[in-house]
């Protein structure tokens, strides 16, 4: 799709979710901070209701200015509870701006979720019990600038358009929507060839209304063909489709409303194209009798005669025009990526601390331990009793008193380290192959985990057993000596070299950090355990290795630097719950490449 395509696009849904803000849910908006997506905003803005109440609600929002709480100073200063409103409920009736909605935490995603449903908010903290209406609708703006980076699946099901505009530049702006005129009340027309067409490619428009339980029965069974699961969609569309209808005068929806809805709700979420029947070549005509004459050829306007076809037909060609063209790439993309374990990257599992790292609120508790006190919302949970213990006979008169179940201590999130352990297969097998490449490979994989300030270890596999050439560490200078002093030669020990990661990553667990362990081995395992040799017993206990592996949940990826791949190798890394990449003709470079993605 085009940039001009695509901003008339967005023209349309702005002019469809202006007209029925609470209605539709919300709109989500792919797009960096920019003059285009400034001037789309200035448009929207324009085009709401009059009076109807817009909040930005900044990321790093907490729950007291979400959802509201006691407003600690008006409440020291008058001697009673004084609440505060969360923009939640400042925004009943009205829409949210979600800055940077890509990087929306969980629980506030959660929180936004409930007022979505609910419309309304409950307030049960801070010595305060009070239920909001917060009918509110999203405009959500997502900055991400991969495609691991998006807006929350759970809050994207309840609005209504998604829209894109990554690939408008001003060129395909018209000039009007720079001049300050506000978006028309009837969308614009559908960019695209097939939009609206018939099954002979002929515009035309269905002047008559269709029926709602036909409308309703041609709504989901658009959204079976193209794969869109979410039981939202249909209703979104349903209600766009009537907008459009009544922006026009009309008070039932026809063809082209439908298909306008459909092509505009159901294309970003599609998922799969909906199969392509053959047509079969209508019969021949019998020709007629000699003694009858012939019949008189058809009129122009016969011919130009758009045939009727069926409603859902029409509705899901104009749902494919507006499908993405890279859609099978996408599909197929995702589908390779089906059922491989995920590895933890670069930044490690989260723990929960008490001194350092990110803070996620306060839980009650004293001070001791190296915790710290959150001072406000101390006060927050005395302010409530204050009226109380001031009438407590045993004590006198105190402006404010604080006890120790109002202590409050602040929790934080902190990211734990991530050491990479690299398992090399320095055998004969693997040294007359690719052990050099292998080696260039770890070295600038190790540069990378320099950068990050990662740890590393060494693991050299070959003759009879296992050997750890470095122990976990962030000298860079030490890792490439380790490496560069790897001698090649000798029988594959497999299953000692499973083994010895294994027992290293578990003790790089039991110490705080993340594991990660990469193999990079041809998997042509001749070696047992007891140092004898055979290979069907080998590979036996290199299977039996890799499912004790696997049990443990740390992650692992295999590289086969076989010069083909081997089957063996897929099956091992399917034993051990690893990802499998098999690199038959990489060099050093493209080597650390894959690896780097692979565990990213």
């Amino acid at each position: 799709m085009s940039g001009a395509a695509a901003w008339a696009g967005a023209l349309q849904a702005l002019g469809l979710f202006a007209a029925d803000p609470l209605g539709l849910g919300g709109i989500a908006v792919r797009a960096g901070a920019g003059p285009v997506r400034d001037r789309w905003l200035k448009i929207l803005y324009d085009s709401l209701p009059p009076g109807m109440p817009v909040r930005r609600v900044p990321l790093n929002a907490g729950d007291d200015r979400l959802l509201g709480g006691l407003d600690l100073a008006a409440t020291l200063q008058a001697g009673h509870l004084v609440e505060q409103k969360g923009l939640l409920s400042e925004a009943d009736g009205g829409v949210i701006v979600l800055p940077m909605a890509e990087r929306i935490e969980p629980g506030s995603a959660a929180r936004l979720r409930a007022a979505s449903d609910e419309g309304q908010v409950t307030l049960q903290r801070d010595g305060l019990s009070r239920v909001l209406p917060a009918h509110i609708a999203m405009v959500a703006l997502d900055e991400g600038a991969d495609p691991d980076e998006h807006v929350p699946t759970s809050l994207l099901d309840r609005m209504a358009f998604l829209i894109d505009l990554t690939k408008v530049s001003l060129r395909d702006i018209e000039y009007d929507d720079w001049s300050g005129v506000a978006a028309p009340s009837r969308p614009l027309v559908l960019a695209g060839p097939s939009a609206m067409t018939g099954g002979a490619g002929a515009v035309h428009r269905a002047t008559a209304a269709v029926e709602t339980a036909k409308i309703i029965e041609t709504l989901c069974g658009v959204a079976m063909s193209l794969g869109v699961d979410s039981i939202r969609a249909p209703l979104f569309a349903l209600r766009a489709a009537r907008i459009a209808a009544a922006q026009d005068g009309r008070s039932e929806p026809d063809t082209d409303d439908l298909s306008l809805a459909v092509a505009l709700v159901y294309g970003p979420r599609a998922t799969r194209l909906p199969p392509q029947e053959e047509a079969e070549a209508p019969p021949e005509p019998e020709p007629p009798p000699e003694d009858q004459p012939e019949p008189p050829p058809p009129d122009d306007e016969d011919q130009e005669q758009i045939p009727d076809l069926p409603l859902e037909d029409i509705v899901l060609e104009a749902a494919i025009a507006a499908l993405p063209p890279d859609l099978l790439a996408q599909l197929a993309s995702l589908s390779n990526t089906k059922g491989q374990v995920r590895m933890p990257g670069r930044v490690g599992q989260a723990k929960m601390s008490l001194k350092r790292g990110r803070p996620i609120g306060t839980r009650q508790g004293e001070p001791k331990g190296g915790a710290r006190l959150h001072l406000l919302e101390t006060l927050k949970a005395a302010a409530p009793w204050q009226t109380l213990r001031r009438r407590a006979p045993e004590h006198g008169p105190k402006r404010f008193e604080v006890r120790r179940d109002d202590f409050r201590i602040i929790r934080f999130r902190q990211r734990v380290g991530t050491t990479t352990v690299f398992a090399v297969d320095a055998s004969g097998s693997a040294a007359m192959n690719r052990l050099g490449e292998a080696k260039g490979a770890v070295e600038l994989l190790l540069a990378d985990c320099y950068v990050r300030r990662d740890q590393v270890a060494l693991i050299a596999f070959r003759g009879t057993g296992a050997q750890l050439l470095l122990a976990p560490t962030g000298s860079l200078l030490r890792a490439k000596r380790s490496l560069a002093g790897l001698p090649g030669g000798g029988p594959t020990p497999l299953a000692a070299g499973i083994d010895a990661a294994m027992a290293l990553a578990d003790t790089i667990r039991r110490s705080g950090r993340t594991p990660i362990i990469t193999f990079l081995t041809d998997a042509r395992a001749n070696m047992t355990r007891e140092g004898t040799g055979g290979r069907p017993k080998a590979e036996a206990e290199a299977m039996e290795s890799a499912r004790a592996l696997r049990a443990t949940g740390i992650a692992a990826l295999l590289v086969d630097t076989s010069p083909r791949p081997n089957p063996f190798a897929r099956t091992l890394a399917t034993e051990m719950g690893a990802r499998y990449v098999p690199l038959p003709y990489a060099n050093a470079a493209a080597l650390s490449h894959a690896v780097r993605a692979a565990a990213a």
